[in-house]
């Protein structure tokens, strides 16, 4: 399976996005890292690289240049691309993989970078083969998330069913080098919980 991530605006939650859903699927093949799950980290600022240097991840991640090496070892591949990407390249994007996905905020300027990409999608005649993985959903009684959804069910928009809750344990894992389950965090395994719910989706329904 080839699930690649991305997104035209920064800060959405691209790379915590790749990295635990490649330790999902490292988890659920209950294969050891070498044989099971790639990262292939894409984006110039090679922060999945970085990720697994500063600690550990239980999946190999390698630059982009070094994809076509390692990608034929591995039974799962997670690409995490560079943002912004253009029009050639979006359309490249989603032929190249399973599933495009493209995490968004809830909040107005995410949707309105979300809905350029989207546009840029149907411009191409693209109706799936992607969806949308609304990320750092505030807790109740915050309810810019379901607005969100709301909006995004109503224009016609591939949602994830699952959502991706606000919490400070993501950070904390990006500065261990671990995936979030490994953070010392109290709401570890909340987070970890979401991106069991994303992947699910993926693995059921791709």
């Amino acid at each position: 399976m080839i699930i690649t991530v991305t997104s035209h605006k920064g800060g959405v939650g691209k790379t915590v996005t790749a990295v635990h859903l490649a330790a999902y699927l490292s988890w659920h093949t209950g294969m050891s890292n070498e044989a099971s799950t790639l990262l292939v980290d894409a984006d110039p600022n090679h922060n999945a690289l970085r990720w697994q240097q500063r600690g550990a991840l239980p999946f190999s991640v390698v630059a982009e240049e070094q994809a076509a090496e390692h990608a034929p070892k591995h039974q799962h591949i997670v690409i995490d691309t560079q943002g912004r990407p253009g029009k050639d390249d979006l359309e490249a994007l989603v032929q190249g993989c399973d599933l495009l996905v493209i995490p968004s905020m809830p909040d107005a300027l995410s949707l309105d970078t979300l809905m350029l990409t989207i546009g840029e999608l149907e411009e191409l005649g693209r109706k799936d083969g992607y969806r949308v993985l609304l990320t750092s959903v505030p807790p109740w009684p915050i309810r810019s998330g379901s607005k969100a959804r709301r909006t995004l069910e109503d224009l016609g928009v591939p949602l994830f069913d699952a959502e991706i809750r606000r919490r400070e344990a993501f950070q904390k894992a990006a500065i261990m080098g671990v995936p979030v389950y490994d953070a010392k965090d109290r709401r570890a395994t909340d987070g970890w919980n979401d991106y069991c719910r994303v992947a699910e989706e993926i693995t059921t329904q791709t």
